[in-house]
C-alpha cells in the first residue's frame, strides 16, 4: 500500500485486504479510512501500537483500545487521555506489558 496511487489508498476494500495481510498498511491508508473502526480494529489486533495511526475519535473508543492493549500494553500511550484513568483498561495494559504503567493516570500508579 505504501507505493499505491492515492486513489487506491482510499479504496476501502483494497485497504482492508492490505490490513488483513499486514496491519502496518493502516499507516498508508487515506485519512478518511483511519476513522473506519473495522479497519483499525483489524490493524490493532495484529499490533496494538498501530493505534497511533487511528483517527482521534477511535483512540477514545474503549473497546478498540482494549483490543490494542491486549495485543501490546504500550498501546495505552496512544489512547485518548480519559482512558488512562480506566482501571480495568490500565490493568489489562500492565498485565500485557508492565511499561504501560508509565502512561497510567497518577491515582492508578499508587
Amino acid at each position: 500500500l505504501c507505493f499505491a496511487a492515492e486513489p487506491l489508498k482510499a479504496d476501502r476494500e483494497l485497504v482492508l485486504e492490505a490490513v488483513l495481510q499486514n496491519g502496518e498498511a493502516l499507516h498508508y491508508a487515506a485519512e478518511p479510512l483511519k476513522t473506519d473502526r473495522e479497519l483499525v480494529l483489524e490493524a490493532v489486533r495484529q499490533n496494538g501500537n498501530l493505534l497511533c495511526f487511528a483517527a482521534e475519535p477511535l483512540k477514545a473508543d474503549r473497546e478498540l483500545v482494549l483490543e490494542a492493549v491486549l495485543q501490546n500494553g504500550e498501546a495505552l500511550h496512544y489512547a485518548a487521555e480519559p482512558l488512562n484513568t480506566d482501571r480495568e483498561l490500565v490493568l489489562a495494559a500492565v498485565r500485557q506489558n508492565g511499561n504501560a504503567l508509565k502512561v497510567a493516570a497518577e491515582p492508578l500508579k499508587s
